[in-house]
């Protein structure tokens, strides 16, 4: 992808959709974290946010995200990555020249119906959880709560036995794990907390069961 128009909706449709980007600096080991905050309409250029604490360092450095169902990867460098006055979480960068849409993701993830509460509930130290469901896939799924309620669900952090309510009379129970965690602003909720967890140890038939329902939202969604 080189056209500027395309790169320039491709990075507003990341800014939409608050997925997380993963850079690599160049030389370095540690993964930044940050999601793209608004994109500049007449101009190349746009705001990443990095994550609270996080730094990056000058160089070169590559920018991985998903969009919708592929990954978007491209590459920027520079000696000092300019932010914003008095913001120095807030980076005014240029659109790149050139950006690559690589391997599609291994399962479809599809988004919970309107109006339809899919929740999330689990023990966690004794703790009682209930978290609802914004999407699902075979491989994982995705939750949101306000940050009171979401204390302690950091990255790596292993959940046991969460009962997954996916549709009228659709219960599943089975074990996840914490692969992502952000903080961002609702226009109605205010401040939540996005969460997105990979299935752990599911068996055959539990995948089976998944696969069977997510066959049916899809048909759902092409003829409802």
């Amino acid at each position: 992808m080189t056209d500027e128009n395309d790169i320039g909706d491709a990075l507003s449709l990341l800014a939409d959709s608050g997925e997380p980007v993963s850079i690599y600096p160049a030389g370095a080991t540690n993964v930044v974290m940050a999601r793209i905050k608004s994109v500049d309409p007449k101009n190349p250029y746009f705001v990443l946010e990095l994550n609270e604490g996080e730094f990056l360092p000058p160089g070169d450095a590559t920018f991985v995200a998903w969009l919708r169902s592929s990954k978007l990867q491209f590459k920027l460098s520079s000696d000092t990555w300019p932010a914003l006055p008095e913001q120095p979480t807030l980076l005014n960068l240029e659109f790149p020249l050139k950006c690559q849409v690589l391997n599609r993701r291994a399962s479809t993830r599809l988004e919970t119906p309107l109006g339809v509460y899919y929740m999330a509930s689990f023990v966690l130290n004794g703790k009682p959880y209930e978290l609802q469901l914004y999407d699902f896939s075979a491989g994982g799924v995705g939750m949101r709560a306000a940050p009171r309620d979401a204390v302690g669900l950091h990255v790596g952090r292993k959940l046991q036995r969460v009962r997954l309510e996916l549709g009228p009379e659709t219960v599943m129970i089975a074990d996840l794990e914490v692969r992502l965690s952000r903080t961002f602003r609702s226009f109605l909720l205010g401040e939540q907390v996005q969460i997105g967890c990979q299935f752990a140890n599911l068996s055959p038939a539990m995948e089976e069961e998944l696969k069977r329902l997510l066959d049916k939202l899809n048909a759902g969604k092409r003829y409802g």
